[in-house]
């Protein structure tokens, strides 16, 4: 401290706890900003300079501290958990907000409900085996009857409609990560471009994050490091950024719900995501929104466990088949109300008839429109005989019947929607777990950082005090040393 060496001392100080300040500030600065990580001064004694200086001597301290870099508090290990939990909860979160829309179509119970519909047919039924001769009663069954195809393909098309509004998200969604992966491949750029040039790129690293957790909630994306600090971000095993490079996602497969869910003779085709480079190459996304959408937007199996709306679509149709296939055979084997002067009145033919080339669900419709040829009585039963009405009535109780079917429908629905909900509130929980540890390591605390500061800031007025006592202790060597005599 002798020596004009103490000054530079100082001043190495002066200028690292300036930075410490400074990088304390800008944590306090950004404590509300989404996405950022703290960061701080890294600190280490200057080592004793092993070149002779002409204007000092060094008897073995150091030459003072500098700022060895700034660094970002984050977790890589936090980081990976928050993208795998985020993936997953949004994949079962889509899945779960699916089945809450389809069960909200549904509406039952209710009044408008189809069940609550069915019940007033086979009433209705019952009305005409009772009198057979009321055409009140006969007009009342066939406004019920149509009333029940208008709400079985009211259920067809809100699948339908749900269908393709799934899909368009699918296909906003992917447009997104599209744009999302190259604005990561730039900023992988312009990170290299910094640190290579000695400079630190944490705010832009920031951005980076913040971009891959979007990826990681929209198709389960997950990341590599490169030694370089360039994130490579996968989708599926392959890579959608390579460096500065990115391969497109692109969507494929049906792109209207008749494709999805198929006919007689040709199977249902899904959704799927590619690769648009190569788009014969499925992306086998395996979390995140996209996947869900894309296990909602699948085709039936013959399992039952095809995609959500389609197997929706599939018991729709099956419901109608039953429903117009008992009906009919009851009523084809009925007679109707003689007309006189003839005692005994004509076969029933079919109650209900499906339009040729659409689905059933969509194409049944009531094939009588005069209430005078619905038929109820038996053969031989006699004018007002309604034997075949009371038949037809009791479907509402028979144990493979319209109502049962459906009952099972309904049920198995809400089943599925509580067990869904039940797992994407638990996925969220864990997701939301896995961020507070992410932010509990990374955000700012600004009481923490109030204290850096003043700390900093004590050394910096410390160093001020040595740097002061330097100048004095010098002042009195240069300009008072031999003033004796004078």
């Amino acid at each position: 401290m002798s020596t004009f060496s103490g000054l530079g001392t100082a001043l190495s100080s002066l200028i690292a706890q300036r930075q410490g300040l400074d990088v304390a500030g800008q944590n306090v600065a950004n404590a509300n900003t989404v996405g950022y990580t703290r960061q701080r001064a890294t600190m280490a004694s200057q080592p004793a300079s092993t070149v002779p200086s002409m204007f000092s001597t060094n008897n073995g301290p150091g030459q003072g501290v500098r700022v060895t870099g700034i660094d970002r508090l984050g977790d890589a290990f936090l980081d990976a958990r928050v993208r795998t939990q985020t993936s997953g909860a949004s994949y079962l979160k889509a899945r779960s907000d699916a089945y809450v829309t389809l069960e909200g179509s549904i509406g039952e119970p209710g009044a408008d409900g189809l069940a609550n519909q069915l019940s007033t047919m086979w009433g209705a039924f019952a009305d005409v085996a009772n009198s057979p001769d009321k055409n009140s009663a006969r007009a009342v069954l066939l406004n019920q009857a149509g009333a029940v195809t208008d709400r079985i393909a009211t259920l067809y098309s809100a699948a339908s409609t749900q269908w393709d509004q799934a899909r368009n998200t699918t296909v906003s969604l992917v447009d997104q990560v599209n744009t999302t992966a190259a604005s990561v491949a730039d900023l992988n750029g312009r990170i290299l471009e910094i640190t290579n040039s000695g400079g630190t790129a944490a705010e832009l690293m920031d951005q980076r994050d913040l971009l891959v957790t979007q990826l990681s909630a929209t198709v389960g994306a997950s990341v590599v490091v490169q030694p370089n600090g360039q994130m490579d971000v996968l989708v599926g095993g392959n890579a959608l950024v390579s460096g500065t490079r990115t391969h497109g996602l692109a969507v494929a497969g049906a792109k209207v719900f008749s494709e999805a869910t198929g006919d007689a003779t040709t199977p249902g085709t899904g959704v799927k995501v590619v690769w648009a480079e190569h788009p014969e190459r499925s992306a086998a996304l395996d979390g995140g929104r996209v996947a869900g959408l894309l296990s909602v937007l699948a085709a039936p199996d013959s399992t039952g466990t095809g995609g959500i709306l389609t197997e929706a679509a599939a018991r729709y149709d099956e419901l109608a088949t039953t429903l117009a296939s008992q009906v009919n055979a009851l009523h084809s084997s009925a007679q109707t109300l003689p007309t006189p002067p003839a005692t005994v009145g004509s076969p029933g033919g079919d109650f209900f008839t499906f339009t040729a080339g659409r689905p059933a669900a969509l194409g049944i419709k009531v094939a009588i429109t005069d209430p005078a040829d619905i038929a109820v009585a038996a053969a031989g039963g006699g004018a007002l005989d309604g034997s075949i009405g009371s038949r037809l009535a009791d479907l509402a109780n028979a144990t493979s019947g319209p109502n049962a079917q459906w009952n099972k429908s309904v049920v198995e629905i809400g089943s599925r929607t509580a067990s869904a909900a039940s797992r994407a509130a638990v996925a969220e929980s864990s997701r939301s777990t896995a961020e507070a540890g992410q932010l509990s390591q990374a955000s700012v605390d600004v009481d923490e950082e109030t204290v850096n500061m003043l700390a900093y800031q004590r050394a910096y007025e410390g160093a001020a005090r040595v740097l002061t006592a330097i100048d004095a202790m010098l002042d009195t060597l240069i300009n008072r040393t031999g003033m004796v005599g004078r």
